[in-house]
């Protein structure tokens, strides 16, 4: 049966419309901006104002000049290393956390909660969390990149909430069978709780991929500096010297204004390059991310 609706139903359908089509430009646009920047001639860039709609004199020569510097590329894989294991290791603590945290067997549960909970609102500062991992070991090495973030006491606290709301029916059937709680979270929770999984990942994963902190506290050797501590570098010091000086693949840079050309192209091009990873991953879990979020915060 088809619903009929009145003149000011569909008025109001089409304001919606229109307003929401008028966001999805307003966030599309910088994107899109920095996309054809990135592939425009430097010169040409520089010289333009307004709005860009499509890249000016179309060239590569920005990418051809990142890539020749060997700092990004070792970033790159730094990066790639440091949110594969840092990842990982997220995963594993935040599952066997929230999973001790959810049995309602669990002695002094409240009281263990509220410990944990007060961490996510006072620390011991700066100065003693640098001085403390500095005595156990975890500077100027990968494991400073990993082990201080290894879990997250939110991502915890919704994943333990997530396994609260499966059936308490499905357990009790288990441990009648003789099911361990080994066996009880591999077999059960962890299947049934993929949307919610799948949500404390990419959480998990734009983090580590974005951070940058940690490394610029921690890290000494540039030759362990992960992307995004390089990025910053472009970015906010400015610093791109090491990618726009010399020639690369024909592109050779002469002068002072073509050196303060190619540093905008440097940094547009340094932009999408250490987006793109995300921006690709992201629409194989979005499916999962509604669903995970509301699993996750369905009980409190």
């Amino acid at each position: 049966m088809v619903q009929y609706k009145s003149l000011g139903n569909r008025l109001f359908d089409g304001a919606i419309y229109v307003l929401l089509a008028a966001l999805t430009l307003v966030c599309l646009y910088p994107i899109v901006h920095i996309l054809f920047a990135s592939m425009s001639n430097p010169s040409e860039l520089v010289a333009h104002k307004g709005l860009l709609l499509a890249p000016l004199g179309f060239t590569l020569d920005g990418y051809k000049l990142i890539f020749r510097d060997n700092a990004l590329i070792v970033g790159y894989a730094n990066t790639l290393l440091y949110v594969g294991l840092g990842t990982a290791i997220n995963m594993v603590m935040t599952i066997m956390g929230a999973y001790v945290l959810s049995r309602r067997e669990l002695f002094f549960k409240k009281y263990i909660m509220i410990i944990i909970t007060i961490t996510m609102f006072f620390g011991g500062g700066l100065i003693p969390w640098f001085l403390l991992m500095k005595d156990i070991g975890l500077y100027n090495n990968i494991w400073a990149m990993v082990l201080p973030g290894a879990i997250s006491t939110w991502n915890m606290i919704i994943l333990r909430t997530g396994f609260q709301a499966l059936p308490q029916e499905l357990e009790e059937a288990a441990t009648i069978d003789g099911a361990s709680q080994a066996r009880i979270l591999l077999s059960i929770i962890i299947p049934l709780s993929k949307a919610t999984l799948a949500v404390i990942f990419l959480y998990y994963l734009v983090g580590n991929w974005n951070s940058w902190f940690n490394a610029m506290v921690l890290l000494q050797d540039r030759d362990k500096f992960p992307l995004q501590l390089l990025l910053k570098e472009i970015l906010v010091a400015n610093d791109t010297s090491a990618a726009t000086m010399g020639s690369a693949g024909g592109v050779v840079i002469d002068s002072a204004g073509s050196a303060t050309a190619y540093r905008e192209l440097v940094k547009y091009c340094t932009i999408v390059v250490s987006t793109l990873p995300i921006l690709l991953v992201y629409p194989f879990l979005q499916k999962y991310f509604v669903k995970g979020v509301y699993v996750g915060s369905i009980k409190g």
